[in-house]
């Protein structure tokens, strides 16, 4: 059971998982939230595709003045030092972070990853899926704004203290 981690989520504006357009963190320390970060990001490629912007609602318009990936993680990497991450659906989000860094030629640091999706599917297999907002309610989490970066991530850090991941 891991009792300090780092929930993340990302948006992507297009079907690159490189193309990442806002992030969410939730810092957990002895099980419990104690900081989050969120911002919005000029993706790479710079386009939006018609589904992402209907799952997520951001387009141009909000990230056309964000700063870079690079700019943004810089900010975010202290705040994780040293932390493993924690994803729904950790390949979607492990995957973004991985190509995101590979397009802008930046080292991978190691991050090791888990996944409350994965242990939803050991932990909670009553469910009729095992979507975010499906676990998080099992959990007994409210999720209320789906497909934000940091709505998602604080719901995948409840899963994880809930699931004792």
């Amino acid at each position: 059971m891991i009792k300090d981690f780092a929930a993340i989520d990302f948006e992507t504006a297009n079907g690159h998982r490189s193309s990442v357009c806002s992030v969410g963190i939730i810092i957990v320390r002895n099980g419990v939230m104690t900081d989050k970060f969120y911002q919005l990001i000029k993706p790479e490629p710079n386009y939006y595709s018609w589904f992402c912007q209907e799952v997520h609602g951001l387009g141009h318009e909000d990230t056309d003045d964000a700063e870079t990936f690079p700019t943004v993680w810089a900010k975010v990497a202290p705040l994780i030092e040293g932390l493993p991450l924690v994803a729904h659906n950790k390949m979607f989000d492990e995957g973004c972070l991985r190509e995101v860094m590979q397009v802008y030629q930046m080292d991978w640091p190691g991050y090791k990853f888990y996944c409350t999706l994965q242990a939803s599917r050991r932990k909670l297999r009553y469910l009729e899926n095992h979507q975010l907002h499906t676990v998080a309610e099992a959990c007994g989490y409210c999720l209320e704004n789906h497909h934000h970066a940091l709505a998602d991530a604080e719901a995948c850090a409840a899963i994880a203290i809930k699931l004792g991941l």
